[in-house]
Parts: structure tokens; sequence; C-alpha cells
């Protein structure tokens, strides 16, 4: 294996011409032939600079309309020959086969096709045979060649080029075939999950490009990685670096408050992925106020959101608080002047994003998957389980906690009043100690219940938590109904004149 290698010559094959012409320039500069073909070939042609055609080379044109140019032996064995093994260097003198050091491709733009709604036909048009194939036999062969397999490489590969004047050492060719094989790997997922959008095929492929090391996991002593593009989604204005568990956080955000977009101006505190304060008003002030009101105590060091433009007079009340996360659709200036006052608060505009379809997370020495819990409770879902019917104004609370208990962690019960947040229970190993908890939460914080409507993400087993949420003032409740003893429930609701309706859609969040 060659541990320095000076190249000779150069295979040039690409989609994205942006930022090869200094590549090309230095190449020549350095006396490396080129071999090149279709519209990369006359890209370097206009250059002025010479180019072998590969046509030259394997005395076949170009066929098929363009699919098949580099898929010849006199091409491959270029590549795939080993310079220390005599019996190929003696089938390349034979056979007339130059030798290629340096491969450089860039594939067709599979998953920008698909994402710009093409035709099908289109779509398939832009599955790369030939630079693919390059692209695996020049990493492959690594020893002797070194792949270029992306436009994202171009500058990398010209600094080294510019640096080592086309000496090129085995750690910088087994550098760039690890890149070459990220990119082969990551173009066939692609492909892959395009035919099997459906699921037909119980298979499991996953490949993100943006990764980022994070300062730690969960915890200090776990390490902890996020990939994706955080960047489209988000622009980042103000703040250190966000951690693991802000990216949780926001994330559960975001999914929140995705359920009221198109809302009033509405307001959501989180702590630990769950909303600690929640409140739709006539204005973006008072619903940040009112949902801080929810609970204050937990709202330190939590996550802000906000579905509206935060103005001046939100930001001086934000300001007051310690919290590590700000989000909203966009800021006035002079509350992101007030809400820069804090170094470290991470201060973010949410970018319109789709996010995904599908949720993956570990399970045991595997994977679960799921589709993402997409359905949201409306008017038209409801059945009126009981004598006593809910009235207009209760209807929009019980939709509203059936909003907030769905992106609540389970067991779970959300108390509301007036599109506020009194208090949830959350996480709790029994449906009735998390309305005991809610119902402790929200005295605590000086809620009056009377008149309050309560959430359940499932049905009640038994009637003792509309037992004890009527006598704690509770008026409404929303639940899924769908439990062998629901008649018990409904029995004590229509005694104690408490309406309930049924969903028929349980909401568990594990």
């Amino acid at each position: 294996m060659n541990s320095q290698k000076q190249a000779t010559s150069a295979l040039i094959s690409v989609f994205s011409k942006d930022g090869l012409a200094p590549i090309v320039e230095k190449l020549h500069a350095l006396n490396i032939t080129m071999y090149s073909t279709g519209g990369t070939e006359k890209f370097i042609k206009d250059l002025g600079i010479p180019v072998v055609p590969v046509e030259d080379v394997t005395s076949y044109p170009s066929i098929l309309g363009g699919r098949v140019k580099t898929l010849h032996p006199k091409v491959f064995g270029g590549i795939l020959n080993r310079q220390n093994n005599e019996s190929d260097v003696a089938e390349l003198a034979e056979y007339e086969i130059p030798q290629l050091d340096i491969v450089i491709v860039d594939l067709y733009p599979f998953e920008k096709t698909v994402a710009s709604g093409a035709s099908e036909e289109d779509i398939i048009e832009k599955i790369d045979i030939g630079g693919i194939s390059l692209i695996r036999a020049a990493a492959k062969n690594f020893a002797d060649v070194l792949c270029v397999s992306s436009v994202n490489d171009y500058g990398t590969f010209l600094n080294l080029l510019e640096t080592q004047e086309g000496n090129f050492s085995i750690e910088d060719r087994k550098a760039f075939a690890a890149k070459a094989f990220n990119v082969s790997s990551h173009y066939d997922t692609a492909i892959f999950n395009y035919f099997n959008k459906n699921h037909e095929i119980a298979a499991l492929k996953i490949s993100e490009n943006n990764g980022k090391v994070l300062r730690y996991g969960e915890n200090p002593h776990q390490r902890g990685f996020f990939f994706g593009n955080f960047d489209e989604m988000f622009e980042k204005l103000h703040g250190k670096e966000l951690s693991y568990n802000n990216l949780l956080d926001v994330d559960a955000a975001v999914n929140l408050m995705n359920e009221f977009t198109n809302d009033d101006p509405t307001f959501a505190v989180l702590k630990h992925n769950n909303a600690c304060g929640f409140a739709t008003r006539a204005t973006i002030h008072q619903a940040y106020v009112d949902a801080l009101a929810g609970d204050p105590v937990s709202a330190f060091g939590g996550v802000l959101i906000a579905n509206k433009k935060i103005d001046k007079a939100t930001a001086e009340e934000i300001h007051k608080l310690f919290c590590e996360v700000v989000i909203a659709p966009s800021y006035d200036e002079d509350a992101l002047k007030i809400l820069k006052g804090k170094k470290n608060r991470i201060i973010l505009i949410q970018n319109e994003v789709a996010l995904p379809e599908m949720q993956v997370r570990s399970c045991l020495n595997g994977v679960l998957v799921q589709d993402k819990n997409a359905k949201t409770d409306v008017l038209e879902d409801l059945t009126y389980a009981t004598n006593n019917k809910p009235t207009d104004a209760q209807l929009e609370d019980l939709l509203f906690a059936s909003k907030l208990c769905k992106h609540t962690k389970s067991n779970t019960i959300v108390l509301v009043k007036n599109k506020q947040l009194c208090a949830s229970g959350t996480g709790q190993t029994s449906r009735v100690d998390a309305l005991n908890q809610s119902i402790v939460k929200a005295t605590n914080f000086k809620f009056d219940l009377n008149g309050a409507v309560m959430a359940s993400d499932a049905f009640f087993p038994f009637p003792d938590c509309v037992e004890i949420a009527g006598n704690a003032g509770i008026e409404a409740v929303i639940q899924p109904g769908g439990s062998i003893k629901d008649q018990l429930s409904i029995d004590y609701c229509n005694s104690a004149n408490i309406a309930m309706v049924f969903t028929g859609t349980r909401h568990f969040k594990h």
C-alpha cells in the first residue's frame, strides 16, 4: 500500500460545476492529465484547458441518452488496479488502460428532485448509476486513488491540492474514502426510502449528514450528538450552544405549538418536555403573563415559545425570568435588544419546515418506529355522553385542554379554564394520582377550579376521577371513552351535573 503517492491523472464527471474551475486550473498547473465526459468535458474545454474525452479511452460513445458513459473496463480498470500488484500493472499495459489517480464525482441531485415535486420519470432519471459506481470503485481502491465524491468537498480537496501539490498520503486517501462511502450510502438510502415510502418492506434506513457533537448527553457523563438540519428549521439569533436537553424541550415546544399555529396569540412555557404554563389571549403579552401564572416555579430554566411576534412589553416580562430558550416566528427589534441582555439566553426564530411523519426511538436491542400522532381532536369527533351538554365556551376549553393533553406525558390529566392551563398531572402511574397532582398544583397557585374543564389522555376505568373532579369544581370533561365501565362515570356526571364528551381517540405519550 503506497503511503505517499503523486497523482498524474484525474477523471472528472460531475453534476455541479460550482467551485470546479479552480480545481481544474490547479490540476492543469500540476500537469495532471484530465479525463472527462459530457457536460463536464465541455466545461473544462471552455476554460481553455486540455481534457481527454473518455470516449477516446473506451472507443465507445456516450449511449442511451447519456445513461452509459463511464461504465467500461478501461475506466474501471484504471481506477481499481492495484499499483503494487504486478499482474494488475501488466494487464493495464496489455489492454492500454490509463491509470487514474484522482476521481472527482458529484452525483445527480436525487433528493432535491424528489423534494421539488418532479414527476416520477424525472426522479428516476436522477438516480445516478455511473457516478455512484465511480465513487465506490475509487473509494474501495483508496490505497492508490483519491476520491472526491461531492461538491461539498471541492473546497477541502482544492486546499489539499494546493498545499501538497498533488502528493497525497494514505491518510488523505482513506479520509476521502470515508467521505465517499458516506455519500454513496446516504444516496442509496434516499432512493430506497423513495421506493419504500409506504413501508411495504419492513426495513428501517435512516441517513443524516448534518451531525453535531453536543457538549454532552442527558447528563454530563454521557456523550451526545444531534443529527439533522437545525439551521433549516431555526435561525439562532443569540445565546449559548443548545444542549441535548434543550433540543428535547425545543422539540416538545414546537410540536405543542404546532397545534395552535393559526390561533389567537398563544404562549407556552415548557419544562422537561411538558407544558407547565399555557394560555391563549388577545395579545401575546397577556398570553405570556397568564401562561407564566400557571406555574411560575417550574418556569425557572424552562423553554418559552410563542405563536406570534414577541413585542417589547412581552420581552420585558420574559427578561425577569431565567429561561434557557425563547422561540417565536419573529421579534420586534427593541424586544430583541432586551432579550439579548442575558448572554446565555438562546433566542430562536422558527421557520416553517415540515417535520418527520415517523417517530423513531431505541428499544431493547433494536428500535421502535411509529406514525407520528397527527390526530387532533376536533368538534366533529365528539360524542355527548351525558344528559348535560357542554356550553360553547366549555367546548372551546375542552378542545384546548385536549390538545395540551396530547402533548403531555402519560398518565396525564389537564385542567383548563378560559383557555389557560391551570395545572396538569404528568407522567403518573395512575390517573387518580395525575388528577390529584393537578388539583394540588392548581390550588397552590391560587386557581379557582369552579367552572374549569378536565382532559384525560385515556379513558376512566372507574368513576373515581370524575368524582374527584366534581368535588374540585370541574364542570366539563373530555376523554376518549371506551371503558367497559364507562357508564359508571357517565352516571356520576349526570348526578353531579357535569358535562362529559368522548373523543374516541386515546393520546398516550410515553
